[in-house]
This record gives C-alpha cells, structure tokens and sequence, in this order.
C-alpha cells in the first residue's frame, strides 16, 4: 500500500509543476485534464502525508525517552501518535479505493407507482417529496422534467433532474423497489396495505460521452396535459423522442419551449443509454466483486418503509432507522453513510 501512495505522491508533485507550467497552460483541453487529475488525488496525498507526520512525531517522541526531564511528555507525545495511526492508514485504504468516475455527476430520477394502484401512486408522491426536501437539505437544485399525476396527487411516474456537488455519489444506492406498509386514506377498515414504488437514478452524461446518431431518433410533439397555466394546451411543446435501435422511449413536458424540451428530452435519452453501457460493464466487474449494496437492481427490493412501526429498513445492509417523520422530512444522510460505509467494505474485501 505505502508502495502505491509513494508513486502517488510523486505524481501529484509532477502534476503541481505541469499545471503551473505556461506552455502546459495555453492548452486548455490538457490543461484541464491535468487540473481534474490533480484534484482528484490531493486527498489521498493530503492524508498520506499527514500519516508521515503524525509517524515522524512517533518516533522523533521516542528518542525524546532517553532524556529523563522529557521522557514523561515524550511518552505522552508517543502514544498519542500511536493511536492515531490505525485511523489514519484505515482512511488511506478508502481512499485508495478506485473513485466511481460517475460520483461528481448529477442525476436525473424516476420514480413510478408500482404494485398497488393508487396508493403507490401516493407513495412515489411521498418518494418525491422526500428527495426533494433532501436536495433543498443540500442547496442542491431540482428540476422536473415529466411528471403523470393521479387525482389524489399522486404520481404514476414523475422524472426530475438534481444538480449539485456529489449528487450521484449520495443518492446512487437509492435505485430499486421501496416499499410501504401503512393504512391508505381511503381504507376505511383500518387494514395495512402493502404498496410499492420504483426509483432509478441515473448519472447525468455529457455529448460526448455518448454519441447518438441522429438518424436514429424518431421525434414527436404533442400537447402538454396536467397542470400548468393557460400556456400549457396552446401549442404543441411537448417532445416524445423515440429511439429506434434500442426502443427507448422518453417524453418531456414540462417547459413552454419545445426546443427546451427536445434539450431535456435528449439528456434524458443519453442518460438511459449510458445507463445500458455501465450495466454491460458492471456486469462484468460483478464476477469479481458482486456488491448487494451497488447492485442498482430495479427490481430489487431495497427498503421498506412500516408506519405502523415507525420503521425504515434497508435490506441491503440491515439497518433500521425509527424516525419516520425525519426521514420522509429529507433526513436520510445517516442511511445515506451506512449504506457508503457497507459499499466500500467490500470495496476493500474486493482490493485485498
């Protein structure tokens, strides 16, 4: 490992002379490259080099022993250090980690009612409030990209995008099927129904990460439906983008313009082919490391939500949480953390 973080060291200090560089600088592309690399190694040359500290500290307190008047503070100078180093080289083994290069991305979410017709329905609307609430948490941005609303507020399915520092990197283990336990409004028997809804996130990707051929769109305009102002019927704005090697349909409503529309309509079409790639790739990763908790399965069931319980369990990694409100209220970082930490534990099984 110190073998591997030495090399890093070294090529951070290469990286912080080239990008300092006026030639290297007048190239904007590489230069850029460059920065981005640099970034993304200064935390673990940061912290290794705070464990050469704190080891340098250890030993310089050891020799300080021999000298009588000192030897009482060298040794409280020792042990300090001595037990710091295990935290430190626990948090040098995660960094090393391989980053998933999709986690600085943002995302676009969908969420549909699943098994139980109108109270799934009401659930993903309770889903979505929940991200939304976390995102305002995170001063991170959301936008509603297609939405199909029920009568009772529901949502068939609704397709937002949040952008924001580390989006995908927080909310990627949310992908799969959640499922609520509870009595519906409209129960008047009191019995605990069982509903579920389906939430997938995807990374936003840019043009040219992936390339689509034009000619393999099919592009339809209709007239927006639902909730909007007077504009929303008046003309066809409402984009449908078919394509046609895969059949992947996407629709987008949500703003006055067309143009702005078909734009939205086609970040979502890259998003769900890039989605297809990463699947094909993850799925040859899975042979040598199958990870339940980064699985992203759609049809995996990954949490229940129990309101007579006041209870939300995460199957993935066992955890409960009693604090419904809160929870449903945005506060979902301490799920978020422990379902990071499992992720990365068998991140480090994987590397060893």
């Amino acid at each position: 490992m110190f073998e591997k973080l030495e090399a890093v060291e070294k090529r951070y200090e290469e990286l912080t002379k080239m990008i300092s560089d006026p030639e290297v600088i007048s190239n904007q592309t590489e230069w850029q490259k460059l920065m981005k690399e640099h970034a993304n190694i200064e935390d673990i040359v940061l912290k290794f080099r705070e464990y050469k500290k704190v080891k340098q500290a250890m030993e310089d307190a050891k020799e300080m022993m021999d000298d009588k008047e000192l030897r009482e503070l060298a040794e409280t100078e020792y042990y300090d250090n001595k037990e710091k180093l295990p935290k430190l080289e626990e948090e040098l083994k995660f960094l090393l980690i391989p980053k998933d290069p999709d986690d600085d991305k943002n995302i676009i979410c969908e969420i549909r009612g699943g098994a139980g017709g109108e109270e799934a329905a009401l659930f993903a609307g309770t889903l979505f409030r929940m991200y939304s609430m976390y995102a305002e948490r995170k001063h991170w941005k959301l936008e509603i990209l297609n939405e199909n609303e029920t009568g009772l507020g529901g949502y068939k399915e609704i397709t937002f995008m949040i952008t924001g520092k580390g989006v995908y990197s927080r909310l990627k283990f949310e992908s799969g099927v959640h499922r609520v336990q509870r009595v519906p409004d409209t129960e008047s028997s009191g019995r605990i129904h069982t509903s579920t809804s389906t939430v997938a996130v995807l990374p936003v990707v840019e043009d040219v990460e992936i390339e689509i051929n034009p000619a393999d769109i099919k592009m339809e305009v209709f007239r927006s439906s639902g909730a909007g102002g007077q504009h929303i019927n008046k003309t066809s704005s409402a984009v449908r983008l078919i394509h046609e090697p895969t059949g992947i349909v996407v629709e987008c409503q949500t703003e006055r313009s067309q143009f702005q529309n078909r734009d939205n309509a086609m970040k979502m079409l890259r998003t769900k082919l890039y989605e297809i790639e990463k699947q094909k790739q993850d799925s040859e990763v899975a042979s040598s490391r199958k990870s339940q908790v980064g699985s992203g399965d759609r049809s995996e069931k990954i949490r229940t939500y129990n309101y007579p319980q006041g209870r939300i369990t995460d199957h993935r990694i066992g955890m409960s949480i009693f604090q419904m409100d809160n929870f449903l209220n945005g506060d979902i970082d301490e799920m978020i953390d422990n379902l990071i930490a499992a992720d990365r534990a068998e991140m480090l099984k994987g590397e060893e």
